[in-house]
């Protein structure tokens, strides 16, 4: 009588404990969002990228355009800004 009822036991705290091994999503990831944050630029940089646009600059010297462009409107160009 003793083998039954510690089977019966022994499967249920198998049982009990189960849910503690159950595979949960982590709290600790961000959520995801649908699109990144976009990045402040200037109205400086802006403009500079609009005239960049309308002379059909690419590569290096749209690169070298903006970087005249914004050195002469007083900004600054970081190495964070893309065009």
């Amino acid at each position: 009588m003793k083998k039954p009822l510690l089977a019966l036991l022994a499967l249920l705290g198998c049982l009990s404990l189960s849910p503690a091994f159950a595979q949960t999503s982590s709290t600790s990831a961000p959520p995801a969002t649908s699109a990144p944050m976009a990045k402040q630029h200037s109205p400086q940089s802006i403009e500079c990228s609009k005239e960049a646009d309308a002379k059909g600059l690419h590569g290096k010297e749209r690169k070298k355009f903006r970087k005249d462009c914004m050195h002469k409107a007083g900004g600054s160009m970081k190495k964070g800004d893309v065009d």
